[in-house]
């Protein structure tokens, strides 16, 4: 080969270099070479998650988890309404979730210790309590290294992001994070997967007309051309996958039908729900919403009222109802919590009031997948202040959730310094969650 080729040839690669995921610095190539790399089961079950994360600590007293006879401090303003499950009662501000409680279980007296959001977070997010000599795993890392996908699709899609990274499992499990949401009626287009130097797609079709005219056509690089010869193997991977009609199908929602369209609300958290039936069918294996803003410290009932509850409640039962009508509920598990609960007692910083942080007392949902839906599993005391009887950890609920997936809560990994860890050190599977 001469100079001149393998200069040009370099050139060119570097053109098609890919560019990074989201903020964890891993390249599209680079993620494809490692998730080849790991170590799969070979018989991993058709089983998937969509995990939903309500950052801020939503409010469990004036959620799903109401205290109608409580005093005025506590109880709120909100009124409690019946579910189609007879005895289970919800706010009132939810109502098309309360027509779906049948394919989910409302877990009460979730109880912690940790009453920062950090903290909470990287607690409720991973199932391990936060140490500062090691980083747990996101649920979605895990699971992008237990459940293969497509490989032309990643494992672990974060819609719009995710604070919770791979940890001690490394990059190669990071989420692919979109960075933005789906506007109803448009293509959506996933910034995060992107050709180096800031190269878009409409400009490598740009390049491509110039190749045409020098007789070095667009198609012919798919063929396997010099071009994409000069890439190495998982480059070319990842080329594929940005270029593949699959992945860009799997993202389009405006694929969908109307009548499928018309159940999700225009809002991001809406649309992002619809992204998430929609990845999960195509074979992602774990997707991660975001619905924020639940830091209630004031104006708690108006924020309530007029924007999160509506938010929430249009998202959550768009999902489950999109779920089902995909025929993905059986296959697919739905975990949905935030890092906290809020006090009991109402703040007096505005006059609408405020619920402050409030650990010791939360609610979590999970529903689908092998999960018993139309249920309410444990209590709080009547102020909402403390789980009832025992209560739940963190970690019985993290070790369900993995035992929902098929993976073993009680498996072990080596950290890269070699240091064995269990998955869910402390939790024990709560058997009442699962059919």
């Amino acid at each position: 080969m001469s100079k001149r080729n393998s200069r040009d040839r370099l050139n060119r690669r570097e053109a098609l270099h890919i560019g990074s995921l989201g903020a964890t610095g891993l390249t599209l190539a680079s993620y494809l070479q490692a998730y080849a790399a790991a170590e799969f089961p070979k018989s991993a079950a058709n089983r998937n998650a969509i995990f939903v994360e309500l950052t801020g600590g939503p409010s469990h007293l004036d959620t799903f988890d109401l205290k109608p006879d409580a005093p005025a401090e506590i109880r709120g303003k909100f009124k409690a309404i019946p579910t189609k499950v007879p005895g289970i009662e919800i706010c009132e501000h939810l109502p098309r979730l309360a027509m779906h409680t049948d394919k989910f279980t409302i877990i009460r007296g979730v109880s912690h210790s940790l009453g920062a959001h950090n903290l909470g977070q990287k607690f409720l997010f991973t199932g391990n309590r936060p140490n500062p000599a090691l980083d747990y795993p996101a649920y979605g890392s895990v699971a992008a290294k237990e459940l293969r996908a497509p490989v032309d699709l990643p494992g672990y899609v974060a819609i719009p992001q995710t604070a919770q990274g791979p940890g001690y499992l490394g990059v190669k499990y990071s989420p692919l994070a979109t960075n933005e949401v789906p506007v109803k009626g448009r293509p959506f287009n996933v910034r995060g997967i992107a050709l180096g130097s800031g190269v878009t797609l409409a400009e490598i079709e740009r390049r491509r007309d110039l190749l045409r005219d020098l007789d070095q056509t667009f198609a012919a690089i798919e063929r396997e051309s010099d071009l994409l010869d000069s890439l190495d193997e998982f480059s070319r991977k990842a080329f594929r996958m940005i270029t593949s009609k699959r992945t860009r199908d799997a993202f389009d929602v405006s694929q969908e039908p109307e009548s499928y369209l018309s159940r999700f609300a225009d809002d991001p958290f809406s649309q992002s729900c619809l992204l998430a039936t929609r990845l999960v069918e195509a074979g992602v294996r774990f997707v991660t919403v975001n619905l924020s803003g639940w830091d209630t410290h004031a104006d708690n009932f108006i924020r309530l009222k007029e924007n999160l509850l509506p938010r929430l409640d249009a998202g959550l039962s768009g999902l489950f109802w999109g779920l089902a009508e995909k025929g993905l509920l059986e296959s697919t598990t739905v975990f949905v919590t935030g890092e906290f609960g809020r006090t009991p007692k109402i703040n007096d910083r505005t006059p609408d009031g405020g619920r402050d942080h409030y650990p010791r007392c939360m609610f979590m949902l999970m529903g689908g997948g092998s999960i018993r839906g139309g249920q309410v599993l444990g209590a709080s005391d009547e102020h909402g202040a403390a789980p009832k009887h025992e209560g739940f950890k963190p970690e019985d609920v993290a070790a369900t959730f993995y035992q929902a997936l098929g993976i073993s809560p009680t498996r072990e990994y080596q950290t890269p310094t070699g240091r064995t860890v269990m998955l869910v050190r402390e939790g024990r599977v709560l058997r009442e969650l699962l059919l």
